[in-house]
């Protein structure tokens, strides 16, 4: 049975990257950019830091998508005036203006997602999904690390 919930998980990630790297190519990103445009719009002066606590990945790949995000015009970095080592990173007007169809790409996604759902099927849909992301988050931090860096360390990624 467990087998069916991860291939299911496995299957529904897959397509929806592939739909959102689709339909988000003519903005000029991907289905991994797309988050880090839309949190600097809706939070602008963020640091790379807080980036690694809001989506939980490893801190190169923050890295990247800055340097890319950066290098394509959709956002740019200030020094951080608290302590100089840091960057606050900001959107630019090229990116505020692409915020509203990054938003619309989204939606659809999630309706298609959940597409046959009910009011309430949705909601228990989303607090099961974010608990059984919070079991795995915690599970590999009580081994010890980053979830990336543990998963990489057994050669499963």
């Amino acid at each position: 049975m467990e087998k069916e919930v991860l291939r299911w998980l496995a299957v529904a990630d897959r397509y929806k990257r592939m739909y959102l790297d689709k339909q988000l190519a003519p903005l000029g990103i991907n289905s991994s950019q797309h988050m880090y445009v839309l949190k600097v719009c809706a939070e602008p002066g963020i640091t790379q830091d807080q980036f690694l606590q809001s989506f939980y990945v490893h801190p190169s790949n923050v890295t990247r998508a800055v340097a890319a995000l950066e290098k394509g015009g959709f956002l740019r970095r200030e020094t951080c005036e608290e302590d100089k080592r840091k960057w606050r990173l900001y959107p630019t007007d090229h990116s505020r203006n692409l915020y509203p169809e990054i938003v619309r790409i989204c939606r659809e996604t999630e309706d298609i997602l959940q597409e046959g759902f009910s009011g309430e099927e949705r909601e228990l849909f989303r607090t099961l999904l974010k608990r059984a992301g919070k079991n795995m988050l915690d599970c590999v931090s009580l081994q010890g690390g980053h979830p990336e860096e543990i998963i990489r360390e057994k050669g499963k990624v």
